[in-house]
């Protein structure tokens, strides 16, 4: 015991946990940097760190990669909690309980001088299972939000066409949200205590005595919970993996051909030389709300705007008090013109900016909303 008492440094993270936030961290970073620069297009950083990444297609294929990514690491996270629940049967530390909350009580009385000493809390305090949680609730909504993105057109058979305009909304918020909940917890966990734990897996034991005294001083006591043997693991890790990998299989399956359903304008093609307007759909068939959701999508508003009024390097107005396609020119020229481009505007092919796009950019640029 006393041995134990002299250590100045206590296991926290395993290999394994230390790998998974180190994705996380890629992930995230990633998404961060591909992301904002399209949330703010008529910004000049914005400008200048889309042109910096390779252009606007590059960063949208870089930001898809980061969200496959980080689509990878929750299915990981989830089998390892699965795993550890029901092959290890180790406790759900991280669910809220009744102590949690008797712990925040006292940590609130502390911090103003009601109690003489902080609460001594387990391996896992409020904090952290708030921080937990909160990142949890913002990845799934930032997921399910980009995958509706991911495929517009497609969801848009299934669920009204506003559907795609709330997403939008509701991902680009939450991606916001999320940066400050990051910028957070890099604070709490790392710059204000010096806490490097998350790279080397171990916590120093000051840390350990201010954030998780109870559970030093189990440590320190040489208390340990009993384990299943070996042998009831290796019996419940074999009804365990043959269900898992095929679940496994299925999801991984089920993304890869939703993913992969439908040609998306994120691939850039060779500009074309002649185009013929025969169009697969009339402008009667679009969609002023969908429109207005895909032309934030393209790499149209790096040059008109992020909503169609003209742009810093004088490319024309497109819509607006300024300027109208409706007013300016029929659908058929509207066509041809984003088919054939021109000196200073690429051609769009099908392969990159299908009939049904065009249709719906044309209804929002004629319209009067400016959403």
């Amino acid at each position: 015991m006393a041995q134990d008492v002299q250590r100045t440094h206590y296991r926290r993270f395993s290999p394994a946990q230390r790998f998974e936030h180190f994705v996380l961290i890629i992930a995230f970073i990633g998404l961060a940097i591909t992301g904002l620069p399209q949330l703010f297009a008529g910004e000049a950083w914005a400008q200048s760190l889309i042109l910096a990444l390779g252009r606007i297609e590059s960063v949208r294929i870089l930001h898809r990669f980061m969200a496959l990514l980080l689509i990878v690491e929750v299915l990981y996270h989830v089998l390892s909690l699965a795993y550890k629940l029901l092959v290890l049967r180790q406790s759900a530390s991280m669910l809220p309980r009744r102590r949690d909350g008797r712990d925040l009580l006292d940590w609130l009385r502390y911090t103003v001088g009601r109690l003489p000493e902080r609460p001594r809390m387990a391996h896992y305090n409020f904090l952290q299972k708030i921080d937990y949680w909160l990142t949890v609730l913002s990845i799934l909504v930032l997921l399910v939000t980009g995958l509706l993105l991911w495929n517009p057109i497609a969801v848009t058979g299934v669920l009204p066409g506003g559907a795609i305009p709330v997403a939008q909304a509701i991902h680009k918020n939450q991606a916001l949200l999320l940066v400050l909940l990051v910028v957070w917890h890099t604070y709490n966990a790392f710059l204000k205590q010096f806490n490097v734990s998350i790279f080397t897996g171990n916590l120093a034991r000051r840390i350990m005595l201010e954030e998780h005294a109870e559970e030093l001083e189990t440590l320190e006591s040489g208390e340990q919970t009993p384990g299943a043997s070996g042998e009831q693991v290796a019996s419940r890790a074999r009804r365990f993996w043959p269900v898992a990998i095929v679940v496994t299989v299925l999801v991984a399956a089920g993304l890869i051909r939703y993913l992969t359903y439908q040609q998306t304008a994120i691939t850039t093609v060779p500009r074309q030389n002649v185009a013929i307007f025969a169009p697969d759909v009339q402008p009667a068939a679009g969609d002023a709300a969908i429109g207005g959701a895909l032309w934030s999508t393209l790499r149209c508003p790096i040059c008109h705007g992020p909503q169609a009024t003209g742009g810093p390097e004088g490319a024309p107005a497109l819509k607006g008090s300024s300027g109208s396609v409706g007013k300016t020119l029929t659908f058929e020229k509207f066509y041809a013109q984003v088919r054939n481009g021109s000196d200073k505007m690429p051609a769009f092919r099908p392969e990159e900016l299908p009939d049904g796009y065009m249709a719906h950019l044309w209804a929002w640029l004629s319209s009067k909303s400016t959403s």
